[in-house]
Formats: structure tokens, sequence, C-alpha cells
């Protein structure tokens, strides 16, 4: 019986540490993170890709700053995340197509720029949290930005001031329907690129933009949710989740029920700005119904299918 499921990809594996990004560097990684994919649709599995976008948007905060001082108009954050499901959706749809040439595949490959329904009352919206972009700012410096853009702005590690915007939950995924037409039809559908496009819905029922980030994680979780998937995949940059992690004691998983999942997290044995987010989303997937999480490294993907690495999380 085919299976479906919902593979998240990091942002980061598309733009690695150090690299500048250039547009053949991010071609290139795409390209080398495929691999494993292209073994599971092998397989059958039916699957949808969703994407990270951290490095990407922020090097596009960066060109709007850089932009502004030549007193070119900004584009807000809502409309750079759309930007960046387009080209990164884009990025992923060629060089997953040219895998499945190679290797005799017929199956279409889609990205859906995706609108992603948020509160706007949520209690992010009232306290940013999130912090957007690379620069850091001066104090003089942040509260002229408040004072003329608007902008948020906290200190950030000691370094300086950073640009926060907030990071509400997202409650529906506006082409959740086609995106599931899409995967049973045996096809690929690519959405929810960096957690989607937030978005609330006025009292006449019409749709407006907010300026926030969603957590990809939460936003793949809830995707998987609505479209029906037994597994969704969770692909960062270790083969297995840990316990005291980079300590000598460190205890890698094989696997977690939620309530151990909570209680690691609880414990803070998992960060909230690294592996943090994706035990919530994965703990969120599994109590709303979900029957299976796998987290592994985009490198042994399909050693994870296997049951030879990953963690996989579970219902209790």
């Amino acid at each position: 019986m085919k299976k479906t499921a919902v593979l998240a990809l990091g942002g980061n594996a598309i733009i690695k540490a150090g690299e500048k990004g250039t547009i053949s560097q991010q071609f290139a990684n795409t390209r080398d993170s495929l691999g494993g994919v292209v073994e599971l649709i092998k397989q059958g599995y039916a699957l949808a890709i969703t994407h990270g976008n951290g490095p990407q948007v922020g090097n596009l905060l960066r060109q709007q700053e850089a932009g502004e001082k030549e007193g070119l108009a900004p584009l807000p954050l809502g409309v750079l995340n759309a930007a960046t499901e387009g080209t990164m959706g884009y990025m992923i749809e060629q060089s997953l197509q040219n895998r499945l040439l190679i290797n005799g595949i017929r199956k279409d490959v889609i990205t859906i720029v995706s609108q992603v329904v948020v509160d706007k009352n949520d209690p992010s919206m009232l306290n940013p949290t999130k912090f957007v972009g690379s620069t850091y700012y001066t104090k003089e410096q942040a509260d002229e930005l408040h004072s003329s853009l608007g902008w948020s702005l906290k200190e950030d590690s000691g370094k300086g001031y950073r640009r926060v915007v907030p990071s509400p939950m997202p409650k529906e995924i506006i082409p959740a329907n086609i995106v599931k037409y899409i995967v049973d039809s045996g096809n690929i559908a690519i959405a929810v690129g960096g957690g989607g496009i937030p978005i609330y819905i006025e009292a006449d029922g019409s749709y407006e933009g907010v300026d926030a980030v969603i957590d990809k994680d939460f936003a793949s979780a809830l995707l998987a949710l609505e479209i029906d998937a037994d597994l969704f995949v969770i692909l960062t940059g270790v083969d297995r989740v840990a316990i005291n992690f980079g300590k000598p004691e460190q205890q890698d998983l094989a696997s977690m029920t939620v309530s151990e999942a909570r209680k690691h997290y609880e414990d803070k044995q998992f960060p909230a700005g690294s592996m943090g987010p994706k035990i919530l989303a994965a703990i969120d997937f599994l109590q709303r119904g979900g029957k299976e999480v796998l987290i592994t490294s985009i490198d042994r993907i399909v050693e994870a299918f296997e049951g030879k690495t990953g963690t996989r999380i579970v219902r209790d």
C-alpha cells in the first residue's frame, strides 16, 4: 500500500555554512540534497516537499536594506517569503525533475506558492521574538529604525540589536487540498516553503498579508495533517536526535514516544534555536492524529527509512 510522506528540508541545506550563497552554489547544493529523495520515490512513496528559507530570506532582507540607501522602496517580509518560495521552489523543482529524468521516472513536480492562515491576535504579534536578517545595529541605529520604519529590534547575545518579527502559529494552509490532489495522483508538490506566506482572514472572508515569519516545521507538520500523510520527515544536520548533545555523555536516540520527547524538551535538552522547534512540531503532529515522525540528515535519509539511523517519534 502506498505511503504518503511530507519531507521538510532545512534552508541551510541549500546555503551551507561559510558559503556566500551564489545561485550556482544553491543549485549545486539542491542537486546534492535530492539523491535520497529519488530513492524514496523509487520505493513507491508519495511525497510532498517543504523547505526552510532562513539564509535566503536573510539575504533578501539585506538587499532591501541596501536598496533603501539608494532610495528604493523595500518589500515587506510577507512578499519576501513569497519570493523565496518561488526561487527555492524553482531550484528544487528543476533539480528533482532532472534527477527523475536521469532515473527514467515519469512524474510531474510542481511548486505551489502557499498562503498560510494565522491568527492576527496571536500573542507573538504583540511580542515579536524571531530574529530575521543577519545585520546587527547599535542602540542608536535601532531606535532610528524603529522610529522611521516601525521595526521592532532586540538585543541579540550582546552582539548588538537585530530585527525581530512575529512568528504566529499556522492555522490553515490555503492550498492544502490542491497539494493533496497532486500527491494522491502520484506526482510531487513543493509547498509551504519557509513556513508559507502568513495571512489572516478579514471579517468579510477576504485575505490580508501580515509581516511575520511562520516556523517551517510547524507549517510542515500542519501540511502533513491536512493531506493525511502517514509520515512526517524532518531533515536536519544530524543523523539522530541526541540528549546531552556535544557532551561526553551524549546519547543518540533511535526512538522516542511523545511523552519522552516532551520530558526531554522540558529538561532543556532541545534548544529553541535548533532542535527545539522540530521536537515541538513533531509532538504537535502526533497529538493531532499523525502516525509517525522521523528526524534525520539529508545524507542518510534512505538508511533512516530502512531503520538503520534516524530518530523515530511515535504516540504513547
